[in-house]
């Protein structure tokens, strides 16, 4: 059984990204979550950035696809730009912050935060597995 995830990696004018706190165990991420019956990715990314941050974005290209093979999520990761609202604590998130790229590479664990330098890097999405900790697999790219 596998389940579909959809990550937003959301750049302000900045630079920064919005990265949050994860409520339930304390790790910063980007934003994001479950795909609900119904919804489209890029519906996905809209609501649970909003959600989780009080920003409401567009999302702008797919920028990665990442199979956690322990846990057996793939995870869809858009690039978005914000278009209104400020980063707020929420009931999912206990803070919502905007991070330089050295900040999310101190902050962010190294699977969530790869997520974020394919976006900022990439021309083409690239295709990664991984358990969590360490990338999966010859020849990824």
């Amino acid at each position: 059984m596998h389940v579909v995830s959809a990550t937003g990696v959301v750049i302000d004018g900045q630079g920064r990204v919005l990265i949050i706190r994860r409520a339930d165990d304390g790790t910063w991420v980007p934003p994001g979550g479950l795909l609900e019956p119904g919804e489209t990715p890029q519906e996905c990314v809209v609501r649970e950035v909003l959600e989780e941050t009080g920003v409401t974005v567009t999302p702008l290209r797919l920028t990665g696809v990442y199979k956690n093979m322990e846990r057996g999520v793939l995870t869809l990761a858009f690039l978005c730009a914000p278009l209104s609202g400020e980063p707020v604590p929420t009931d999912e998130a206990t803070d919502a912050v905007w991070l330089t790229r050295d900040e999310v590479a101190r902050r962010v664990p190294p699977m969530r935060a790869l997520r974020v330098f394919d976006a900022l890097d990439q021309l083409h999405p690239p295709v990664r597995a991984h358990d969590g900790h360490r990338l999966h697999g010859a020849g990824v790219s």
